[in-house]
């Protein structure tokens, strides 16, 4: 059995390299104090093992040295000779994989480091990290958590649990999403919650073919765990510590009694199957960091389905947690086994989708996204329109005072909110909205 120490210590060597086989070993051998014929073929295994992948934790390349068959005949061949000659206790470095070395993210190298950048002291900083999970502890009472919870039914019978961040953690996500988050490009094919995209967009690329396939990814936000999000920001090059507060800050485990004492009734075998999911560490929704991570976390999942997408002539857009497919002939012959095509990429990437959701829209029948309709050309539904010109209308001739049923507490920013909605996706037929809107008397 290899020497712990040692190989901890060769565990350090290995990550804190440059990824090349004669910087590796360079430092093996000053860690050595002599040269090994060994450690270059070992060096080769470890970049084969990792190199141009998610920058690997320290406890992994320990378990990849304890398995390495090469090591621990050395270790058994040269066991009175191997030692540590000399400690190398470089501090950590930003390592970035090549397809990450041009996001301009800020280097931050030690946690005392991200403890500065983000105004904090240590002790803060591990406070609003939680990586102990006191935040799920029943010992925490309301004032200590880091976060306000509301439980919402689902037409579905299932649940929606928004997880709201209290001030000065949202405060701190903030600055996360602004300065690290948003320097990371997303796939082309996502569009939501990103710059310069929006439902227009995502609906856009599927106007006008023969068939569109709609599908919807089950508990989208809390299936992406807080593991996932941490290797995301060591692919971005930040040393595991500082990934892991990082990660730590944008992800939450939900506390057991936030399930108690429901309004309403859900199914108790559902309900437990939740209450697990919530209870790991995951994206929380309501956070502001995690639509910009779940996009960046869906980024091989989105290259994949693109590329499957391409095989078959059609083309592929996701909109949070809403996918879409569509295409002409070739698409259609082959759209029942494409779609389990995309469930099984689904649950290799670690989702799953929600079949009770999935539509096949063919010509002949209403094909819709988001809302929009995408037929014949990008178009809000008629009925949405008809109504909307309706209530302007009887603004027109009664007040707008008479039309606000729902109580809404500024009625005509409401009302021109939903005129500017028409007008993104049908700028000619928003046109007669705003010739209402204009005759409209406001008192």
């Amino acid at each position: 059995m290899p020497n712990s120490l040692l190989v901890a210590s060769l565990a350090r060597v290995l990550l804190s390299g440059e990824q090349t086989v004669e910087q590796g070993i360079a430092r093996g051998n000053l860690m050595f104090g002599r040269r090994w014929r060994w450690l270059r073929p070992l060096v080769k295994r470890y970049l084969k093992a990792y190199v141009g992948r998610t920058r690997p934790r320290h406890r992994d390349v320990v378990q990849f040295l304890l398995k390495d068959g090469g090591f621990s005949r050395a270790c058994r061949k040269y066991s009175n000779e191997l030692s540590i000659a000399q400690w190398l206790t470089e501090p950590p470095k930003m390592q970035p994989i090549a397809a990450s070395d041009t996001w301009a993210v800020p280097a931050i190298e030690s946690v005392t480091s991200l403890a500065e950048w983000l105004g904090l002291g240590t002790t803060e900083l591990q406070w609003f990290a939680d990586l102990k999970g006191l935040e799920r502890s029943k010992k925490s009472g309301q004032q200590l958590r880091q976060y306000r919870y509301r439980v919402f039914a689902k037409r579905s019978g299932s649940v929606r649990l928004i997880e709201s961040p209290k001030p000065r953690l949202k405060e701190l996500q903030r600055q996360i999403l602004a300065f690290l988050l948003e320097q990371i490009p997303v796939h082309p094919a996502a569009h939501g919650f990103c710059k310069g995209r929006s439902i227009s967009t995502f609906a856009a690329p599927h106007v006008g073919r023969r068939v569109l396939l709609r599908m919807d990814l089950r508990e989208f936000f809390p299936s992406i765990s807080r593991a996932r999000v941490q290797a995301l920001l060591r692919t971005a090059g930040y040393p595991e510590p500082v990934a892991d507060m990082l990660g730590g800050i944008c992800t939450n485990a939900t506390p057991r009694d936030v399930w108690e004492g429901l309004a309403f009734y859900v199914d108790p075998l559902q309900l437990r199957e939740i209450r697990d999911l919530y209870r790991q560490p995951h994206l929380p929704q309501g956070a502001p960091t995690s639509p910009a991570i779940a996009n960046l976390c869906c980024y091989r999942m989105d290259s994949r389905l693109a590329g499957l997408a391409r095989s078959v002539g059609a083309v592929y857009t996701r909109y949070a947690d809403d996918l879409a497919f569509s295409g002409h002939e070739e698409f259609e012959r082959s759209i029942d086994r494409f779609s389990t095509h995309v469930a099984v990429i689904l649950h290799e990437e670690g989702f799953a989708a929600n079949h009770h959701k999935t539509r096949i829209m063919r010509r002949g029948v209403r094909q819709q996204l988001t809302g929009l309709v995408v037929n014949q050309r990008l178009n809000v539904k008629r009925v949405d329109f008809d109504r909307l010109k309706a209530t302007l209308t009887n603004c027109v001739r009664l007040g707008p005072e008479s039309q606000n049923r729902e109580a809404y507490p500024n009625f005509r920013e409401h009302l021109e909110g939903r005129i500017g909605f028409v007008e993104m996706v049908n700028p000619d037929k928003a046109m007669r909205l705003r010739k209402l809107w204009d005759q409209i008397v406001w008192q």
